[in-house]
């Protein structure tokens, strides 16, 4: 209850600042939408649909191409993470993509997938992967030496290994991985929608542009904002529900 409160407090002080600097600034609504003006926009989307419609296919592409992005990196980190040879092969090569903005890839990923979801979600994928895979090699590196002999000497089978041993140990290093990946991801999924998509958040702000309904762009950016911050929150969920199933400290 107490952090429902600072998040409504925090979003009264942006609106407050908001509406400070347009009266202030004494900037056009037209070019400069108010918060009143914004919510009008938003009220217009929602009850002719259009925000339903966007959303819903932003959300099928950031899920896919998220949910894939951890699974396959958690599972190769995990994996890397014991076989510290490898790792220091792989890394040099690992450090010298990461860095390049998965929409330099978007030409290429255009031209191998065409124009629809799979390469919004190519994209998401990019951007989530490297995070989680970097943050699970690392958080390999804190599980105790003294624990893993223990478990060889006691023949411990390799599910219970990660699941009682691994996991427990990695997972507060993963779990921030995997806030970021969310940020990343969410950030290049809007951006993936304005290159080439025909629908999704980003396409509705690319649109509403053409169409000089700066409102509309706006209101578009807010949802985005909204929507992000509930993903955050929602693998702030999925955290304190493996900290109480593994024994992991959560949030």
């Amino acid at each position: 209850m107490k952090r429902a409160g600072y998040v409504a407090l925090g979003v009264l002080l942006l609106i407050a600042v908001w509406q400070t600097v347009f009266v202030i600034g004494g900037y056009d609504a037209s070019l400069f939408p108010p918060p009143g003006s914004v919510a009008r926009g938003i009220a217009e989307l929602v009850t002719d649909g259009t925000l339903a419609g966007h959303m819903r296919i932003s959300l099928f592409r950031f899920a896919a191409g998220y949910v894939t992005a951890s699974a396959a990196a958690v599972g190769l980190g995990l994996l890397l993470g014991q076989l510290p040879r490898v790792w220091k092969t792989i890394d040099p090569i690992v450090q010298v993509i990461r860095p390049v903005s998965p929409i330099a890839w978007s030409p290429f990923i255009v031209l191998w997938f065409g124009i629809g979801n799979t390469p919004a979600i190519v994209i998401i994928f990019l951007a989530a992967f490297f995070p989680v895979l970097l943050s699970t090699v690392s958080g390999m590196r804190k599980v105790d030496p003294i624990h893993v002999k223990l478990a060889r000497n006691l023949e411990m089978k390799r599910s219970a290994f990660v699941t009682r041993i691994v996991l427990p140990s990695a997972f507060p290093t993963i779990a921030n991985g995997l806030h970021i990946a969310i940020g990343t991801s969410w950030i290049f999924l809007v951006s993936g929608e304005m290159v080439g998509a025909q629908s999704g958040l980003g396409y509705l702000i690319v649109d509403s542009r053409n169409t000089l309904r700066l409102d509309l762009v706006m209101s578009g950016i807010v949802c985005i904002g909204l929507f992000g911050l509930l993903l955050d929150r929602l693998v702030g969920l999925f955290e304190s529900w493996v900290g109480r199933h593994w024994g992991a400290s959560g949030r």
